[in-house]
């Protein structure tokens, strides 16, 4: 029982499930899969120079509440970022590069409460060592890693394969050929990893 994740660090709705998603896949069983990739790519196929959010305010300003909403249901900290969409690239080179250590969840979280729940700029390195010391980790020789061009091609890769799996959108998630997406399919996507069929 597997479940693939696929997230973008800067996509707002990706915050609620990251924050949930590691602990709700354990109790069940499933294996969870950590996939980051970059959504503007996909976007600029649509014809996007920006996150649609921001191309059509009313969508915008509804998401923002809805977040907010989403936020205080679970009980996580939420502040509206003063940039977005914030590039993270950074941290997707380190989250594809080191996709199974066993910090992967919590530099995860660490990375999209910095950026929704502290208002930092998470395409800055600075933010991303400190998010990295956090964890006890050493910052130095994990940023070096995630520059390498192995890290730099295995993000492409990853992207493309979201893409090529028709994914339009995070938090998505695909398990066993089907592809479910947004928060509100978390537990959908976890049923059908459980279903032994």
């Amino acid at each position: 029982m597997k479940l693939d994740f696929w997230f973008e660090f800067a996509s707002t709705y990706s915050y609620p499930t990251v924050m949930r998603i590691e602990e709700l896949a354990a109790a069940r069983g499933v294996e969870l899969s950590w996939r980051a990739f970059l959504l503007g790519p996909i976007f600029k196929e649509q014809g996007w120079d920006d996150s649609p959010f921001n191309l059509y305010p009313a969508k915008g300003r509804y998401m923002w509440r809805d977040l907010n909403r989403i936020c205080e249901g679970q009980g996580i900290r939420f502040q509206h970022p003063s940039t977005f969409p914030r590039n993270g690239l950074l941290a997707a080179r380190v989250a594809c590069q080191f996709a199974t250590a066993p910090w992967i969840g919590d530099f995860v979280r660490a990375v999209y409460t910095a950026n929704f729940a502290e208002d930092r700029e998470i395409a800055d390195p600075e933010t991303i060592a400190d998010c990295l010391s956090a964890l006890g980790e050493d910052p130095a020789t994990i940023l070096e890693a995630a520059a390498s061009d192995a890290a730099k091609g295995a993000l492409r890769v990853q992207s493309k394969e979201a893409k090529d799996l028709g994914i339009f959108g995070a938090p998505s998630f695909s398990v066993k050929g089907e592809l479910f997406w947004g928060n509100d399919r978390l537990e959908q996507a976890l049923d059908w990893a459980e279903d032994p069929a």
